[in-house]
């Protein structure tokens, strides 16, 4: 038998740390998303025992500066792609320099020397990973894809869709539908 998942990360990621987190008996507080206070001095050895029992999920603890900031960076693009309805009227670009407080040129030069990606580039990625989950979820058309992710129209969330995915989002949603269809012959 084989079952089928739909997650999302960041509930699955915050759970994943409130759990590790009481396990050695840290107090802490949840701040932004990958950011957490810890109430209490805790000590190197407990703090590389979390470091280790994190790393099995695939967490890090980022201890340098500009890794915190690559890591406010991708959290905050998530943030946009995820719940764009938080973000009326505010460009991308002025968006990361409010709540970084810092200016978007430095930005975006420290991002794509980290990353070697550009922050533009990042932000297609995580737009196209999001439209794989909503044609997945089939809750919503393509036309309603396309406007929940900010593109202007179908055909440029396909061009985009397919240039990252190498398939367009029609074969997408047909490869979907056949592989549930198979699983669930099995």
């Amino acid at each position: 038998m084989k079952l089928n998942f739909n997650y999302d990360g960041n509930i699955a990621c915050k759970a994943i740390l409130q759990e590790q987190l009481e396990k050695f008996d840290i107090k802490y507080q949840l701040l932004d998303l990958g950011q957490i206070e810890i109430g209490d001095d805790v000590s190197e050895d407990v703090l590389k025992e979390l470091q280790v029992s994190l790393s099995k999920y695939g967490i890090q603890i980022i201890d340098n500066p500009k890794g915190q900031l690559i890591q406010k960076i991708k959290d905050a693009i998530i943030e946009i792609v995820y719940e764009k309805d938080k973000f009326p009227n505010i460009t991308i670009s002025q968006y990361l320099s409010d709540k970084l407080n810092f200016r978007y040129g430095y930005i975006t030069n420290v991002f794509s020397e980290y990353t070697f990606t550009s922050i533009e580039n990042f932000i297609i990625i995580q737009k196209i990973e999001r439209a794989k989950k909503l044609i997945i979820e089939e809750k919503l058309t393509l036309t309603e894809i396309s406007h929940e992710l900010n593109y202007s129209s179908v055909a440029y969330l396909s061009t985009q869709f397919k240039k990252v995915t190498g398939l367009t989002p029609s074969m997408f949603k047909r490869i979907v539908g056949k592989k549930r269809e198979l699983s669930n012959n099995d």
